[in-house]
């Protein structure tokens, strides 16, 4: 049997993370880009030193890990910056996931989470796109929840990222819509019909 590959996206605060939690709850197994880069980025050796020619040897502290404060200055003072961070990062993730699809045995779908789907060059590698939406103000009230921000500080990093209508430019097989009272149940179930999943 095919396994199928679900790629899973969407912006700050739309509830991709606890989508991904149902769809493993409902036996898919799910690779979480985020984690797994920050794991990649201090333990595969090409990567390190990918990272070490952009920013240094400071680019990680003593003990072997990332210096965080550097990568987000860097990372945040220019588009080419987060490309070429991207360059290093992202091809070790592309090949992880599909080490990670390999071992997953009898699962019939692999998940990989990732907030930047599109924009890492990673979509090649699944076979189907679903993006996760709700409305901004349902994605604020989240983040401030979670992590504490300020309203001013979660605009900025809203929009920082692809806005829903620049991602209805590319082809999502599945949109899930996230906001306060959604049955995401429901719709992860039709959605895995319609996968041909059930």
């Amino acid at each position: 049997m095919i396994m199928l590959k679900i790629g899973v996206t969407g912006g700050i605060g739309s509830g991709k993370t606890y989508v991904c939690r149902i769809l493993e709850e409902m036996g898919l197994a799910v690779y979480d880009c985020d984690r797994e880069a920050k794991r990649i980025m201090e333990h595969v050796p090409e990567v390190v030193g990918g990272l070490k020619g952009l920013l240094g040897e400071q680019a990680y502290l003593s003990d072997g890990s990332l210096n965080k404060p550097l990568m987000a200055s860097y990372l945040f003072a220019s588009s080419e910056h987060a490309a070429d961070v991207s360059a290093v990062v992202h091809p070790a993730v592309g090949r992880d996931f599909l080490d990670f699809v390999e071992k997953q045995k009898g699962c019939r779908a692999c998940v990989m989470e990732s907030a930047i789907l599109v924009e890492s060059g990673l979509s090649p590698l699944v076979d189907r796109m679903v993006r996760v939406e709700a409305s901004l103000e349902t994605r604020i009230q989240r983040v401030k929840q979670r992590d504490g921000w300020e309203e001013e500080e979660i605009r900025r990093r809203i929009s920082r990222q692809m806005s829903d209508e620049e991602a209805h430019a590319f082809s999502y097989d599945y949109i899930i819509l996230n906001d306060e009272g959604a049955d995401l149940k429901a719709q992860l179930h039709k959605m895995l019909r319609e996968f041909k999943l059930f």
